[in-house]
Formats: C-alpha cells, structure tokens, sequence
C-alpha cells in the first residue's frame, strides 16, 4: 500500500526554507531527537508544507504532524488561527502532536514518550501500514 501524499502549494517552499534556517530553540531540540530516523526508525522533516499551510514537523508515513506552541501561540487569535489550519489538515488525513515550547525545553524525556507512544498505538493498528524500511507491509 502506498503512502498518501498532500500536495501542497509551491509557493511555500521559500518560507519553509527559511523556516528550517531560523529554528527556534525548541524546534531545534526536538530537531535533534527525530532526525536521522532516530523515532522508531520513521523518517521526519522539519518545517514541512502541507496543503496551504506549513508544519513544525511532519511524517509522511505516519500521517503525524508535530507542532511546538511558543508564546505567540498563548494569543488568543493565534491559537485560533492554529486550530483553524488543524483541522483543515486533519480532513485531509493528517494527524497532530502539540507540545508548549517550555515542555520541549524543560522535559524532552516526556515529549519523546508521547511521540513514540502514538507510534506505537498507530503501529498497533495499522499493522498492515507499518512502515519497515523501503516498503510497506
């Protein structure tokens, strides 16, 4: 079975870009403890266009997105704004992880056991979708 792809818009590709260059400190932890496949061996990308929007991280196997909250997010027009493009991108088949950029600074060993439990619940089951290296099955 093949892995679902969202398109997204091209035009987006020079904001992520620069995105992925001015990290914040919070992405960049996180960063360091989901690249190389080091999650479950899934590979993920950081700052990553998906429709019209784009996300703090993403797993195209998964279907995961990850996004850290920092404090522009406490502004109630923002988290709107936030919850807006979730569940835009959660009809298309995309699901989330939030975390408070203080969690991801104060108590990585937590935000790590929350990823890979999802994983494991959506390895449970989706048995048949479990992704092993170059193929599904």
């Amino acid at each position: 079975m093949k892995r679902k792809i969202i398109p997204y818009n091209q035009k987006l590709k020079p904001l992520a870009k620069a995105l992925r260059q001015n990290m914040t400190f919070a992405e960049v932890l996180l960063w360091n403890e989901l690249k190389q496949k080091k999650m479950r061996g899934y590979d993920f990308d950081r700052q990553r266009p998906l429709s019209n929007y784009i996300v703090d991280f993403y797993c195209k196997d998964l279907m995961l997105a990850i996004e850290i909250d920092g404090i522009s997010h406490d502004v109630e027009q923002a988290y709107d704004k936030d919850m807006e493009r979730q569940q835009k991108l959660e009809e298309l088949g995309v699901s989330f992880l939030r975390f408070d950029d203080r969690e991801v600074k104060n108590d990585m060993e937590n935000v790590l056991r929350e990823i890979e439990g999802w994983i494991i619940e959506w390895e449970k089951t989706h048995p048949d979708l479990k992704y092993t290296g170059r193929v599904y099955g």
